[in-house]
């Protein structure tokens, strides 16, 4: 599968780093001497870390070399970091872990995420955001159009590279006997999209990608004209011709006990 496109993830920077913003704001730390952006894209998400904490060690991590350029020439005084984030270990216990949309892509969550907040430093925090949109017009579509003939022969296993997130209340079971604080919650964002080709512009630089990728022209064409068809569909005109995109998202904030 080829390489993220930073330059298509930005086109929708604004509403993408909303939810960063608004998880940010429930970190309870007033300082962070290290702190790690991990799966940090474009390097938006690092951006606002840093400038929160402008005195503190920031760390962007990635597992895209395309994605890491580009925050590397956004942000040139910082260091970035090529890893796979599902065996990632930092090099010294963090004080904050911020995971913006990053882990979804990646399973066993059961045992990933205490894995991380017991990397922590004490006292110190794991912030995650995740889009739980699987069941949404959007996501239903990429698969029911991946089962169909002549796509189903070169997307066999693309549904099931991202798995369904736990609910919230399992997540906070996984974390409270190991933290002082747990603060679960969901937003379902409504965003104003220009048209039906901007719903699959969005889609593309992240979820579609796994059912699009891996076809050939002509199918690839033939995908995504379904596929558009099926957004115009699902997501009608509003008053004010703009098409309305439901994309709900699961937030946690975890801390350490203080020493």
């Amino acid at each position: 599968m080829a390489d993220w496109n930073p330059a298509l993830y930005r086109r929708f920077e604004s509403e993408r780093t909303r939810p960063a913003i608004e998880l940010l704001a429930r970190v309870p730390l007033a300082e962070a001497p290290y702190a790690v952006d991990l799966g940090c894209g474009p390097g938006n998400s690092t951006e606002l870390l840093a400038a929160r904490y402008a005195q503190a060690e920031i760390v962007g991590v990635d597992s895209s070399e395309a994605m890491l350029a580009s925050a590397r020439e956004r942000l040139p005084g910082l260091r970035f970091e090529l890893a796979d984030i599902a065996t990632w270990r930092p090099a010294r216990p963090p004080a904050l872990i911020f995971a913006n949309a990053v882990l979804q892509w990646l399973p066993d969550h059961a045992t990933l995420l205490p894995r991380l907040f017991d990397s922590l430093a004490p006292g110190g925090v794991l912030a995650l955001q995740m889009p739980d949109n699987l069941d949404e017009p959007s996501h239903r579509a990429m698969r029911e159009l991946a089962a169909q003939p002549p796509w189903s022969a070169w997307l066999p296993h693309a549904a099931a590279l991202r798995e369904k997130p736990l609910a919230a209340a399992a997540y906070y079971d996984l974390l409270a006997p190991r933290a002082a604080a747990v603060d679960v919650w969901h937003t379902v964002y409504r965003h104003p999209m220009a048209s039906p080709e901007a719903i699959v512009d969005w889609l593309r630089s992240t979820g579609l990608r796994v059912f699009v990728d891996p076809l050939p022209e002509p199918e690839r064409e033939g995908y995504l004209r379904a596929y558009r068809a099926r957004i115009a569909d699902a997501y009608p005109a509003r008053a004010d011709g703009q098409r309305l995109l439901d994309f709900p998202r699961l937030f946690v904030v975890a801390r350490r006990p203080a020493p």
